[in-house]
């Protein structure tokens, strides 16, 4: 089976992203906003959206599950207020929970979080729980920046994000370090954003001492890990400089996928982060959808890069499309093994 940790429902229908839009707009106004009855997405649109984007492109390049969230831009955690992120999490969630139920062999749900500026991570811990607890989410994304590429929040090591964490490790699922669209006209936020967060969350994580207190919680960098792979060796040094540390010390609780568009940043990923942290993910459909010219396959054609890295055993193969994400979301694991799915087992397609 070949697992893509990384998805997005980027396919909605337009008239969830108006809705949201008006919410926004009404965010102070109660009385004018939009009901949740107006949010609805019909079965019908749902499959015309997953079966003409998604599920057509997974059948197409060869995976099979993929861990899928709201759209991550669209969290706008920056937009509106406390209510608002709360309710816009709320029917986000649940479409992505019909989603996982009309296609149960294809997707598993991840939830997004209420967060907003200003508020405590705590409150987010409800959501979490009523969507594991109540809907079988397997993960969530949780945003280190809801301000939307200002910054003026506290690391992700400081103890006011210790109530999310101590959720997380009750439940027995990871997060992935996920930001939501930038405002900040310096950060573009798919080419710039997304990846400065990636990089500075690793090194709130290598300043701090956060696994000591959660030893068993895990987290997801998605992008590749942004630019960490790619100083791996600052890393390393500024971990035994600062922390008087191994950086591998940091690996029972940190993980990267595999998003990056190309097949050397799959490779030098794969070269010099241990096979058991990479998790097989493509964000498709994501930031970059068109087609490469010097290969003239699309940029998001991940797989293509994995297959293509000689150095890669089948062992490891075996733990980057597959083992690697039931270990990291045990609760997929149990969801798959409670169908039948054993690690490692062959699909039998229809």
């Amino acid at each position: 089976m070949i697992i893509d940790c990384h998805g997005h429902f980027t396919t909605v229908p337009a008239s969830f992203r108006a809705w949201r839009a008006k919410q926004v707009e009404f965010a102070d106004n109660p009385a004018g906003a939009p009901s949740r009855a107006e949010a609805h997405v019909s079965d019908d649109e749902i499959r015309a959206a997953i079966g003409n984007g998604q599920l057509k492109l997974q059948q197409e390049r060869g995976s099979d599950l993929t861990l899928f969230s709201p759209i991550a831009g669209l969290m706008s955690h920056h937009l509106g207020n406390e209510r608002t992120a709360l309710e816009w999490a709320e029917v986000s969630n649940d479409l992505v929970r019909r989603v996982c139920d009309l296609y149960p062999d294809n997707f598993a749900p991840v939830c997004q979080l209420p967060q907003a500026p200003g508020a405590a991570p705590k409150n987010s811990v409800p959501e979490l729980r009523r969507c594991v607890e109540e809907m079988g989410f397997v993960g969530c994304n949780l945003n280190p920046d809801p301000t939307g590429g200002y910054w003026t929040g506290k690391p992700m090591t400081d103890r006011e994000w210790y109530p999310v964490y101590e959720a997380l490790c009750e439940l027995d699922v990871p997060a992935m370090i996920h930001v939501a669209a930038s405002c900040n006209p310096c950060f573009h936020g798919t080419g710039a954003h997304y990846l400065n967060a990636d990089t500075s969350v690793f090194m709130q994580l290598l300043q701090g001492d956060l696994f000591k207190d959660f030893p068993t919680l895990r987290l997801v960098i998605p992008h590749g890990g942004g630019a960490v792979p790619y100083h791996w060796g600052r890393y390393r040094g500024m971990s035994l400089e600062m922390a008087n540390r191994p950086l591998e010390g940091l690996l029972d609780n940190i993980f990267f996928d595999t998003c990056v568009y190309h097949h050397p940043g799959v490779e030098l990923l794969t070269k010099v982060v241990p096979t058991s942290n990479v998790l097989f993910g493509s964000e498709m459909i994501g930031a970059v959808r068109g087609t490469d010219p010097n290969t003239g396959h699309y940029f998001d054609d991940t797989k293509r890069y994995l297959d293509a890295c000689t150095a890669l055993s089948d062992a490891d193969r075996l733990a980057i499309f597959e083992g690697n994400a039931r270990r990291v979301y045990p609760r997929l694991d149990a969801q798959l093994n409670a169908r039948g799915k054993r690690l490692g087992a062959v699909l039998e397609t229809a």
